[in-house]
């Protein structure tokens, strides 16, 4: 359920996630852009072992949403869901 209308946002975002996405496949887990939302509220589904991790608010943070934010600072946040 991405919000339409902005195809570059959208890529950027998904770039972001793929620059990461080997550090998080290498412990079992992975990423999905579930939504960019009007408030410019990015939702992401943790999946695999990012689920049940400690440390995986840590990673949203520190990692997910660091790289979203570099490629798009208009982002205002970015949110994990359960979906």
């Amino acid at each position: 359920m991405i919000m339409k209308g902005d195809k570059q946002l959208e890529e950027r975002i998904e770039q972001a996630l793929s620059s990461i996405r080997d550090y998080l496949q290498s412990d079992g887990g992975d990423v999905r852009l579930h939504q960019i939302r009007e408030d410019m509220v990015v939702e992401v589904e943790l999946m695999g072992n990012c689920v049940t991790c400690s440390i995986s608010s840590m990673t949203m943070k520190a990692g997910i949403e660091r790289a979203i934010k570099q490629v798009a600072p208009e982002v205002i946040s970015v949110t994990a869901i359960n979906a």
